[in-house]
């Protein structure tokens, strides 16, 4: 920019200090615009608008004339100044310092800037990656079908007379600590599963064996870590009364049961849920096997990330955090935690995360690794199956801006792991040996 010197320092491979000097010239340029524009508006006692004098728009409005042509000089030299210096600003700047705005003299400042780090990625092939041998084990669908099972339990009164282990007794109870009731300690028809440690040890084994309409004293006594300080370690008797026993009863396995989760018979339904499983896992253990990469990555190349680019990760992991959560009928807030405490928890694997985005990058422009119109189009494809929703509406969604940037830089992310993984040595191991090969080298 004509009339501007700057001056780039590197701090750090992620700070950049900028000092301009901007000519006098260019300075009283913009005082006169200023000025001028000022004083197409300003109204004061005795003069007509547009026809304030100069010397009592200097007088009275200096303040405002510095504003308007701080903003201008600031705003204009540091944007062309990282154009022309092809700077990478990841965060807004901070002002170190600043002159003032006279006519006749230079106006200079300078200020902070975080950037991206120059990365030069080494030793990126050739790594060393574990890879989770998977094994399907049909235990898993029967233990799928069992869950599914007593999801579609129907709550029936039992036709037994007395209470027994994994039956629903409906009770009413008035717990009494020192021979006083204390709060929050009874209920009425409230149904208790048998066996399920709902209550305190030792109160559901003593429920068992009652038939309907018995009364029972029960004893038992509150843990030490209790949550209620008043009742912690105390012995407690509670007055129970059964009031009706019920079961849970289970639905024949059969093609009609099959048919409630969308398959055709039993057997398409194991299929089914196999398939399901396999998918899932084939995904967790692709996923673990990047992060090992990314992994192997960070062990080989050091390097420094802006403190913005952290904070931002953070915030996205908080948000994924607090939504899942939010899935659950939970809160961040349930769990003790605020957004401040987040960030000092899981700092570092923000970092990392941001640090294995960077090398990532840098890999695929050190490889010239790319993506074309038909990489694209292959992954809406894959997006359109995995959210079931016709292409058409997935290729609308990622026509253009950062969306579409957002989809081709996961392209060439896949292309990148793809690359690395085809020079690296992956060594399939069971998932109880994971991780050992590594260990019995650092104490080595």
């Amino acid at each position: 920019m004509s009339g501007v010197n700057v001056k780039v320092e590197d701090v750090n491979s992620v700070k950049k200090k900028l000092q301009f000097e901007i000519e006098a010239a260019k300075v009283d340029a913009e005082i006169e615009k200023a000025y001028r524009k000022i004083g197409k508006t300003a109204k004061m006692k005795g003069f007509r608008p547009g026809k304030v004098p100069r010397s009592v728009l200097e007088k009275y409005y200096a303040a405002d004339m510095e504003h308007q042509v701080l903003n201008r000089l600031i705003n204009d030299s540091y944007l062309q100044a990282l154009m022309d210096n092809k700077i990478a600003a990841v965060s807004d700047p901070e002002m170190l310092d600043s002159g003032s705005i006279e006519k006749g003299s230079p106006f200079t400042y300078s200020l902070l800037v975080e950037v991206k780090p120059e990365i030069e990625v080494k030793d990126y092939e050739g790594l060393v990656i574990e890879k989770e041998k998977f094994e399907f084990d049909e235990k898993f669908v029967d233990e799928q079908i069992a869950e599914m099972r007593n999801s579609r339990a129907e709550t029936v009164v039992s036709e037994h007379d007395k209470a027994r282990g994994g039956d629903i007794a409906v009770i009413d109870f008035e717990g009494f600590v020192d021979g006083e009731a204390f709060q929050n300690g009874s209920a009425e028809n409230y149904e208790l599963e048998l066996g399920s440690g709902t209550f305190l040890p030792g109160f559901e084994e003593q429920i068992e064996g009652m038939g309907r309409g018995d009364e029972r004293e029960i004893e038992v006594e509150f843990p030490q870590d209790y949550g209620v300080e008043d009742l912690a370690g105390k012995p407690a008797v509670f007055k129970v009364t059964l009031n009706e026993i019920k079961e849970r009863r289970l639905p024949e396995i059969d093609d009609a049961f099959a048919q409630q989760f969308g398959a055709e018979n039993v057997d398409a339904l194991r299929e089914k849920i196999k398939e399901a499983h396999i998918t899932q896992e084939t995904r967790r253990i692709e996923a673990e096997m990047r992060e090992r990469v990314i992994q192997a990555l960070l062990e080989r190349n050091s390097i420094e990330v802006p403190d913005v680019m952290v904070a931002d990760q953070l915030k996205q992991m908080y948000e994924d955090a607090r939504r899942r959560l939010s899935y659950q009928g939970m809160s961040m807030e349930m769990l003790g935690m605020n957004e401040d405490m987040f960030a000092e928890q899981y700092h570092e694997q923000a970092a990392d995360q941001v640090k294995g985005a960077l090398l990532l990058e840098a890999v695929a422009r050190q490889e010239d690794i790319k993506v074309d119109d038909s990489e694209m189009t292959a992954k809406m494809q894959e997006v359109s199956e995995m959210v079931g929703v016709p292409v058409e509406e997935v290729q609308k969604r990622y026509a253009e801006g950062d969306v579409r940037r957002a989809l081709a830089s996961r392209v060439v992310e896949d292309k990148v792991f793809d690359f690395l993984l085809e020079k690296a040595q992956v060594n399939e191991v069971a998932k109880e040996d994971l991780g050992e090969a590594a260990a019995e080298e650092e104490e080595g």
